[in-house]
């Protein structure tokens, strides 16, 4: 890795933290010396990068600075390009024009050699198999997970059955044929996943959700979590 690289991810590393974090982890993470560390960022307070702290007590990076000219390594550029890609070509409307928009914006920031590459990468995306949003149609389910607001839907089960729900929803689970939205449900007072192929109406409400999206998602991913640990610990004892 060359200094300027180094520099680079070591911005990157203090701007992805909101507390201080120690010179020795930053040192672990970057592969060099405490004493280079200190070096660098001794160099990028010297260039003017608010950065904050001391050995012993930790780095900050001052909220609001801005990254210099974006640099990627041919893997990252390939991420990128396969990435926004993928949702360009499979996404639903809204979301294919923010994979574009936010292509053209990565390409107009970068040196002309990597806007090349990210613009020819040779990573392609296969024909999209799930059925496209109408064009025009406004997606209310990422519009809610966004105000954090409920939404009244009408869902139908394999069987047919349909019933009408009040959920707060905090995810939308994306797979290669479908999507699935997550959501904690009012009728069963518990979480809850939506298929939206299965959903014939969604309606977003102006009532706010109790709960944040972030408290929502962290107590959904714990319970995934633990039942996952109960389903091992199973296991161990079923006789073979």
């Amino acid at each position: 890795m060359s200094r300027s690289e180094r520099l680079l991810a070591l911005l990157q590393a203090l701007h992805g933290r909101r507390r201080a974090v120690s010179g020795q982890v930053l040192a672990q993470e970057l592969d060099v010396s405490i004493r280079t560390l200190y070096r660098d960022i001794a160099t990028l307070q010297a260039q003017g990068a608010a950065i904050e702290g001391s050995p012993g007590i930790g780095y900050v990076m001052k909220p609001g600075f801005m990254l210099p000219p974006l640099m990627f390594r041919d893997e990252e550029i390939e991420a990128l390009a396969l990435g926004l890609r993928w949702v360009a070509d499979l996404g639903e409307q809204g979301l294919s024009r923010g994979a574009r928009d936010a292509m053209a914006k990565i390409a107009a920031v970068l040196p002309h050699a990597l806007r090349r590459e990210l613009e020819s990468s040779a990573l392609l995306v296969g024909k999209a198999q799930r059925k496209p949003q109408a064009a025009g149609e406004d997606d209310p389910l990422r519009a809610a997970i966004r105000a954090e607001r409920k939404l009244r839907l009408t869902y139908q089960d394999p069987t047919g059955k349909t019933s009408h729900r009040i959920v707060w929803p905090f995810a939308i689970v994306y797979f290669e044929q479908s999507r699935v939205l997550s959501a904690w449900c009012e009728l069963r007072n518990d979480y809850r996943n939506f298929r939206s192929d299965r959903i014939v109406k969604a309606e977003l409400l102006d009532d706010a959700s109790p709960r944040s999206r972030r408290a929502l998602l962290r107590e959904w991913q714990q319970l995934v979590r633990e039942a996952k640990r109960n389903i091992l610990s199973e296991s161990d004892i079923m006789p073979t």
